[in-house]
């Protein structure tokens, strides 16, 4: 399977014409859309998700806070907003307590993340063990792996040790810009990867207009996902 989740994002942010966005988006096929808790209030949150569920849209919430305290808080807003997914965070155990009987499905960074944008640090080995540990938390339901934000380890050995030990989807997200990429993901076993800025800023192939770089990035996923059969 290789699920394409379009981010209503550019530089780790919500851009601010996000429901504008998702209005010419809406019927290209795509399946799932998200947004980060950056650069949305609790207010656009709603708005967005309201607008998504409406087009029978999936719909995700990557929190990519610095601080605990504003990750709590972009936690509580996802679950008034009433998005399906939350992605990201680095306070696992402490969001699994929020989010008991919401049936908000969670998964977390595996690894240490720091700064804004993201940046994933350690080593596989490390990484995968707290991607196993993570697994295991009642509530936890896949891992939100940023494999393309590692400077120093080959991203799909990454991503291919990482999908192993996760019982639940991987999702790779983060800097996926081309097919390669994510022929690649797919073949190393992620359940669905994120695009967001390569899609803002014209880096996929053909016509560099949002709606037909979506297009794009969904024929992609098809032609992965049919590699995988």
């Amino acid at each position: 399977m290789s699920e394409f989740i379009f981010m209503l994002t550019h530089n780790d942010r919500t851009v601010d014409n996000a429901l504008e966005v998702l209005e010419q988006v809406k019927d290209t096929g795509l399946r799932h859309i998200g947004f980060k808790d950056v650069g949305a209030t609790a207010e656009k949150a709603r708005e967005l998700t309201a607008a998504a569920h409406a087009a029978d849209l999936v719909v995700y919430l990557e929190v990519v806070s610095v601080d605990k305290a504003d990750e709590m808080d972009s936690i509580d807003a996802a679950i008034a907003a009433g998005v399906d997914w939350i992605v990201g965070g680095k306070f696992a155990a402490e969001a699994v307590e929020k989010l008991a009987g919401t049936g908000i499905k969670f998964a977390p960074f595996p690894g240490r993340v720091a700064g804004h944008p993201s940046a994933l640090l350690g080593t596989i080995e490390e990484i995968t063990a707290h991607a196993a540990e993570l697994s295991k938390l009642e509530g936890v339901h896949g891992v939100d792996l940023l494999a393309y934000r590692h400077a120093t380890v080959d991203p799909l050995e990454l991503t291919a040790a990482v999908a192993r030990v996760v019982d639940g989807p991987t999702i790779a997200a983060g800097s996926v810009v081309n097919e390669d990429q994510i022929r690649g993901l797919a073949e190393a076993g992620v359940w669905g990867f994120t695009i967001g800025a390569a899609i803002f800023d014209g880096k996929l192939p053909g016509e560099k207009d949002v709606v037909s770089q979506v297009r794009t990035a969904l024929s992609y996923a098809d032609a992965a996902a049919g590699a995988r059969v």
